[in-house]
């Protein structure tokens, strides 16, 4: 029983004594200030310790400046890999060497032409989307002005079923300038008469 006594005067005279006791301390409000000027005098105390030859050095960064052929190439490479990644495996492997040898090189010269007959400073703000439509949707992707928020081409791929012939691949785009309404042809892939997988499996 001694010990539960005491616990319990313990804590009596703890609560009667609550808040008459209050250890002195100093609180430091200009830490931060004491701390930046630390920090200021520690800086300038290394630089007094470096020779000249180390201050007279001064690296050149690269330039992050773009031409806008290599922006333009950029551009074009990543629609190549949307391309692929719209077909998908399945589709690839048996329509890869159409797609290298007509589809591709096609829709690079028509994003060339677009590019090309562009304003020179907006093309830097061209973009493509990196979401081509799953399932059966057409979309490959969309170049669209980054600053100006529009698009200007959507690049897109049909499934066309004609009789007696088979599946085919049609590849097309459609322009702003026309409000997106005329199929401007890229061209063709014969799939087979069997029904093609969906996009991207």
């Amino acid at each position: 029983m001694k010990p539960l006594m005491r616990r319990v005067f313990v804590v009596l005279i703890s609560l009667l004594t609550l808040g008459m006791y209050v250890p002195s301390t100093q609180i430091d409000t200009d830490a931060a200030e004491k701390k930046a000027v630390s920090d200021n005098a520690t800086i300038a105390s290394k630089e007094d310790q470096l020779t000249e030859e180390e201050l007279d050095f001064n690296p050149q960064l690269p330039e992050q400046s773009v031409t806008t052929g290599e922006w333009i190439d950029a551009i074009t490479n990543e629609a190549k890999k949307q391309t692929m990644a719209k077909m998908g495996p399945r589709i690839i492997s048996k329509v890869d060497e159409d797609m290298t040898a007509t589809i591709l090189p096609k829709m690079e010269e028509v994003m060339e032409d677009i590019l090309l007959s562009a304003d020179t400073d907006a093309v830097p703000y061209y973009e493509i989307t990196e979401e081509p439509a799953p399932g059966y949707g057409e979309k490959i992707f969309n170049i669209y002005n980054k600053q100006t928020q529009e698009e200007v081409a959507r690049f897109h791929v049909r499934r066309d079923k004609r009789p007696s012939e088979g599946y085919w691949f049609n590849f097309h785009y459609h322009l702003q300038e026309d409000n997106f309404t005329k199929h401007h042809e890229i061209g063709e892939v014969y799939w087979e008469k069997n029904t093609p997988p969906k996009w991207m499996s």
